[in-house]
């Protein structure tokens, strides 16, 4: 199976930044896309940011302009830079990879998630 680890999560103040880190490994031919998720509690797991392998890259409104997503192909992958960070940032974010395993089937994983905490 693909794993995926998150960190780089924490607590911040308003208006400070925070990366997320989240690497994939196991058994991978290729990833198509990665992503960033959060969700809030009572609230749908929603989309923050995406990437494919081309570079084309996605982003919920809410965050559009404070926050980045890039990623290290090499190193399978994908980092959210967040800056001015706001209290309603505050959930838990999960990182999703998919591409192609190894054993040569379609993937889709999704990481333990990881803490983003914004005071006031």
């Amino acid at each position: 199976q693909v794993q995926l680890v998150e960190s780089g999560g924490g607590l911040v103040q308003a208006g400070g930044s925070l990366r997320l880190s989240c690497a994939a490994s196991g058994s991978i031919f290729s990833i198509n896309a990665m992503g960033w998720y959060r969700q809030a509690p009572g609230k749908q797991r929603e989309l923050v940011a995406a990437i494919t392998s081309g570079g084309s890259t996605n982003y919920a409104d809410s965050v559009k302009g404070r926050f980045t997503i890039s990623r290290d192909n090499a190193k399978n992958t994908v980092y959210l830079q967040m800056n001015s960070l706001k209290p309603e940032d505050t959930t838990v974010y999960y990182c999703n990879a998919n591409g192609y395993s190894g054993y040569g089937a379609d993937f889709g994983s999704w990481g333990q998630g990881t803490q983003v905490t914004v005071s006031s």
